[in-house]
């Protein structure tokens, strides 16, 4: 049998590990729980948390007990990592509905039947955590000076650190061990951000269970140029079909750069790697192939087969100088809304978050209506611009979306 330590390597998921050799030995050898912790920030999971979301699949598959935890108590707080500012608060509703949106997009990717992997929320014991006993039982073994050295607390030291967020460090490593306690969890993985917050729960559990536990972190999903993968001028790249559409979702995937294929399929598809690296190899006008290939069977894992469908008939179709449009993104105007100016219904359809945004487009020459390239911000749409009922606006090359009247 295949060790899934050598599938996760082959990959590209692993960035950093506690204990190599020792975690490669285990996985191995026997059935590992392990957990992914994941902040309800927002009511959606995005494309960053995709490649968490393929490891536990990965590990699953091969046998191990992933346990998905959402982080009720700690978003309460809010994760330092990798940001220059403080999160902003979020109420115990607002986290119970995330958190209840989240599980939607994992059962996609993930078992949850049967006891195969388990969902769950720390909200479940930090929010009952007495505070002295808290600090006398965890607090005692950590060093402030050590945590001054984390990579997530330098960064924000300079711009001020809220003792609110240095908390955190605590509250993530407590996690651990309450996981282990409770169902023998003894690998935490997670983005390679989380290295720091990572180690302070495996060095926890040795010094309060005088038991072994171990971490692993993944690559960050980078383009590669560096920036993070997964913002387009609209916003990030959401799961949820509401605030990302399957086609939109598609067509991200469908425009990814050349030198960012191979490592796309690599990391968000379960294609094996001879077939990865054959697509990956493609030049030229063949590697778009290779992109169809990639955006049709991400879309499929998050949005399903006939979601994955529609949205390739849909490029297809437009591509192709095709007719049919029914399968293209569409937002609606109410009558009395023509005769508004474009920026106001770019806008108000959701199409862009923002006038400036689609003012900077339309400079920029990256919009068309009807095939016609829109030069003057204050245009104004009228019944013209509707053939059949519908007008077509495309940003850049390739996103597209149908405007139709009520």
């Amino acid at each position: 049998m295949d060790n899934v330590y050598d599938t996760l390597l082959e990959r590209g998921y692993i960035k950093q590990t506690t204990h190599a050799e020792e975690i490669r030995e285990l996985l191995g050898k026997e059935k590992v729980t392990f957990y992914i912790g994941f902040d309800p920030t927002a009511d959606s999971l995005h494309v960053g948390h995709f490649v968490q979301m393929m490891v536990m699949a990965h590990m699953q598959k091969a046998g191990h007990r992933p346990i998905a935890l959402f982080g009720g108590g700690t978003g309460m707080v809010g994760d330092p990592s990798g940001k220059t500012d403080m999160r902003k608060m979020l109420s115990k509703e607002q986290i119970e509905h995330n958190v209840n949106m989240f599980k939607k997009q994992f059962s996609r990717i993930v078992d949850f039947s049967e006891g195969k992997a388990i969902m769950e929320n720390n909200a479940n014991w930090l929010s009952k955590l007495n505070y002295i006993d808290f600090l006398r039982d965890i607090g005692v073994h950590f060093s402030v000076n050590k945590m001054l050295t984390a990579e997530c607390f330098k960064q924000r030291l300079e711009r001020g650190l809220s003792f609110l967020e240095f908390n955190y460090m605590l509250m993530q490593g407590y996690d651990f061990l309450e996981l282990n306690r409770r169902y023998g969890c003894i690998l935490e993985m997670g983005g390679d951000d989380q290295w720091s917050n990572i180690l302070a729960g495996v060095d926890l559990i040795r010094r309060k269970e005088k038991k072994a536990a171990y971490g692993m972190t993944f690559a960050l999903l980078t383009k590669s140029d560096g920036k993070k993968m997964g913002k387009t001028e609209g916003g990030a790249i959401w799961l949820d079909k509401e605030k990302t559409s399957p086609y939109e979702f598609y067509q991200y995937w469908r425009n990814v750069d050349d030198s960012d294929v191979e490592k796309c399929l690599a990391l968000l598809t379960f294609l094996p790697m001879d077939e990865v690296r054959r697509l990956g190899s493609l030049k030229d006008s063949e590697i778009n192939k290779s992109k169809e290939i990639l955006a049709y069977e991400v879309t499929k894992l998050i949005h399903g087969k006939e979601e994955a469908d529609k949205a390739k008939k849909a490029a297809e179709a437009l591509f192709s100088g095709g007719s049919n449009m029914d399968n293209v993104p569409t937002v609606e105007i109410e009558k009395a809304e023509i005769n508004s100016g474009i920026v106001d219904i770019i806008v108000k359809t959701g199409i862009l978050p923002s006038k400036s945004e689609a003012r900077r487009l339309i400079k920029q020459g990256g919009l068309t209506i009807n095939g016609e390239k829109v030069t003057d911000a204050n245009a104004v749409i009228t019944n013209e611009d509707f053939k059949d009922g519908s007008m077509l606006i495309r940003r850049g090359k390739k996103n597209y979306n149908k405007v139709v009247i009520k």
